[in-house]
């Protein structure tokens, strides 16, 4: 596991531009040379599509983890599984409720670095709910119903906050599959904090209608991730693909 010492003083050439973009990668990473994708809440694996397409082009092997959305501790199982079949260092991404599943899982001997995307990035038996009441309340909370102890979105809220920025199309195609949340799943805590052991990045998105802007800046402020902004809603892996990428390869090859 690379020290965060040494994370620190990476050249430049791998570096990020905070809060800004990114500078593109390079074409054929010499560094980690495996993905583990962990989609969120209202999602399911395939949300990573464009993203994966991308990485595979550039010679890494993916893996994207399905979650069961029924708790953390099973969310966290399912994402050991695929990490222990491994031979090699990884780079864990996780969107959304992935962070907080990359959170618990990424102490793994085969995670070499986390990548957050627009995530939960909890510290150690955090409430989260109640951190996040500290700045404003997204839209699409006010979308979330309930049934048989599992939560979804409504498929205007998932239209116009969840996938915000995505085409209709596909959007409509996204909501046919959205995943059910069991309604105790976010009251899950963690009892790891991954990001303060190993090198982290962080992609905020400044149009984020599902997890707050401000919320997204302050964790990875304190995480002290290398951090970037895109200008999207809260399905980066979908509506900026390219850029998503871009964050997991530069990650990457940082890793090496």
């Amino acid at each position: 596991m690379i020290s965060r010492r040494a994370f620190t003083a990476l050249g430049a050439g791998a570096a990020l531009t905070s809060m800004t973009g990114l500078p593109a990668a390079a074409a054929t990473p010499r560094g980690v040379r495996e993905v583990v994708l962990v989609h969120g809440a209202y999602a399911d694996g395939s949300c990573f599509g464009a993203v994966i397409e991308r990485l595979q082009d550039a010679g890494l092997r993916v893996t994207s983890v399905q979650n069961p959305l029924t708790s953390l501790a099973e969310d966290v199982a399912a994402t050991n599984r695929v990490l222990d079949e491994l031979t090699g260092p990884a780079v864990l991404a996780g969107h959304s409720w992935g962070g907080a599943v990359i959170t618990q899982a990424g102490l793994h001997p085969n995670v070499a670095g986390l990548v957050y995307l627009a995530a939960r990035a909890p510290e150690v038996d955090e409430d989260y709910a109640a951190l996040a009441a500290h700045f404003p309340t997204p839209p699409a909370n006010a979308g979330i119903i309930e049934s048989g102890g599992f939560r979804r979105l409504t498929e205007t809220a998932f239209l116009r906050d969840f996938a915000v920025d995505v085409p209709p199309r596909q959007a409509r195609a996204l909501y046919a599959a959205q995943g059910r949340v069991a309604a105790t799943l976010f009251a899950g805590r963690t009892s790891i904090a991954a990001w303060r052991h190993k090198p982290s990045w962080y992609a905020v998105s400044r149009r984020d209608r599902t997890t707050a802007p401000e919320l997204q800046r302050f964790v990875a402020g304190r995480m002290g991730a290398r951090t970037v902004e895109l200008d999207t809603g809260h399905l980066a892996p979908v509506s900026r693909p390219a850029a998503v990428a871009r964050l997991i390869r530069t990650a990457a090859a940082s890793l090496g």
